[in-house]
């Protein structure tokens, strides 16, 4: 910190010295050279400070309690809010000006009194150092493994490429208004929606559940599961040959594509089928 005030006040040394004006030091040829010393001796004190001199931590109370009274008499006389020259010259007279340099004495003089416990080893330092490393490495790891595993997840949905089967004479017919689809919770801003199929007792139903999911989660698509069983009326008006089936139909339940699947790859093939076909509708035969 010593090292960077010296530096901003340096760096623009005729705004920094005009700055110091607000402690009441006149003459242009005295504020430079209050500057320089200044700036010297926060150098100075840094490098006793690495040195590990304790006069220096002693120096440096002396130093910010002169900082801590000049600063707070400069804001019992009116002056807030103008240059200061603490950290260059763009820094403002602030009444936590006063507040820092009290905090930062105390901090020194807590170094200073040897209350503090003795630096650690060069071998410590460097096991802290790779620990934290390693910790951090962990911690980037688990999270490469956790998106393979979610990626290869959706692989294993995808296996078995081919799409899915759709036979004309089994399901609804295509292009034409199903009745049975006002079941299906579309929303507004959904552009399709999709019929599942499902029975209780089937187990390819079960295997592809996560696959039904995933696709579920496209905010444009409107998923709704009819069991066997509990959605009869809708197996039959529907006319589905077994399960696990899927028909895709638009927003005013006119089916789009239909077909039965057994995995992710097959059920998003009717989905990409409907989409394909919403524009025009030319499959009604």
């Amino acid at each position: 910190m010593l090292v960077l005030a010296a530096g901003l006040k340096v760096r623009d040394p005729t705004r920094s010295a005009m700055a110091l004006a607000v402690y009441g030091i006149a003459g242009g040829v005295t504020r430079y050279a209050v500057l320089g010393v200044v700036a010297v001796v926060e150098v100075g004190l840094a490098v006793g400070l690495v040195a590990g001199l304790s006069a220096a931590a002693w120096a440096a109370v002396a130093l910010f309690a002169v900082f801590a009274i000049a600063t707070l008499g400069a804001l019992l006389a009116g002056r807030e809010g103008l240059p200061c020259a603490c950290f260059g010259s763009r820094s403002r007279l602030r009444w936590t000006s006063p507040l820092r340099s009290i905090l930062v004495a105390a901090l020194a003089a807590v170094a200073a009194s040897g209350v503090l416990p003795a630096a650690p080893s060069s071998y410590d330092r460097w096991l802290t150092v790779g620990l934290v490393a390693a910790l951090i490495a962990m911690v980037g790891l688990a999270a490469v493994v956790l998106a393979l595993a979610r990626e290869v997840g959706v692989l294993r949905l995808s296996i078995a490429g081919q799409g899915a089967l759709e036979i004309p004479e089994e399901g609804p017919s295509v292009g034409e208004h199903q009745a049975w689809a006002a079941a299906l919770p579309v929303g507004r801003g959904e552009l399709l929606a999709l019929a599942i199929f499902s029975s209780e007792g089937c187990p390819v139903c079960r295997r592809v559940e996560p696959a039904i999911s995933y696709v579920a989660a496209d905010p444009l698509l409107a998923v709704g599961v009819f069991d066997e069983v509990a959605g009869a009326a809708t197996w039959s008006a529907a006319n589905i040959p077994g399960s696990p089936y899927a028909v895709a139909l638009d927003a005013s339940g006119v089916a789009l594509a239909k077909g039965t699947f057994n995995n992710l790859t097959q059920l998003e093939s009717i989905v990409a089928t409907a989409r394909a076909r919403q524009p025009g509708l030319a499959v009604a035969a």
